[in-house]
């Protein structure tokens, strides 16, 4: 487990513009965890209101890990939200679970790759991860194809009716 706080700067894709979430941030993210759709394979609830948006912010704020917005650089609209949480060290190993979301409108562009490969490229070059690790539901073929591209290695049992998926640097 890692103590200290990290810093997690902007980061920029060819259309995605990634900055760290903040209170001012509330209505936007509140619109996109209002989904249903978009929670569905997610461990919340849909928003019912802005005051939920801003504990999912602040718990983020709070956390050791990190929680990007993703803006569309044409838009300027918060599409998504990915990051890090679940940080750990154990002796010369330092693993961060990855997570991510994406609005509906967006499925199916390639912008959750585009964002989380900068993500990841960030985690193993600025952060010095050794292991990144993430977790999906069955039945999120999706989020599942999304790790494979990327090339992490699937585990061929289920942990916790999980399919556990690990990337190493």
């Amino acid at each position: 487990m890692t103590n200290q706080k990290l810093e997690y700067p902007p980061l920029h894709t060819e259309r995605i513009d990634l900055r760290i979430l903040n209170l001012g941030d509330a209505e936007a993210v509140y619109r996109h965890f209002s989904d249903e759709e978009v929670t569905r394979y997610m461990d919340i609830e849909p928003c019912k209101d802005l005051k939920e948006a801003e504990e999912i912010i602040q718990f983020h704020i709070d956390d050791l890990g990190c929680r990007w917005g993703m803006f569309d650089k044409d838009m300027n609209g918060l599409i998504g939200t990915c990051g890090f949480h679940y940080l750990r060290r154990e002796g010369s190993e330092f693993t961060a679970e990855v997570g991510y979301d994406l609005s509906r409108a967006y499925w199916g562009k390639g912008l959750m790759y585009e964002g989380i490969k900068e993500v990841i490229d960030f985690g193993f070059s600025k952060m010095g991860l050794t292991t990144i690790d993430a977790t999906v539901e069955p039945e999120n073929v999706r989020s599942i194809t999304l790790m494979e591209r990327l090339g992490f290695e699937r585990d061929a049992e289920l942990r916790d009716q999980l399919v556990y998926f690990v990337l190493k640097r």
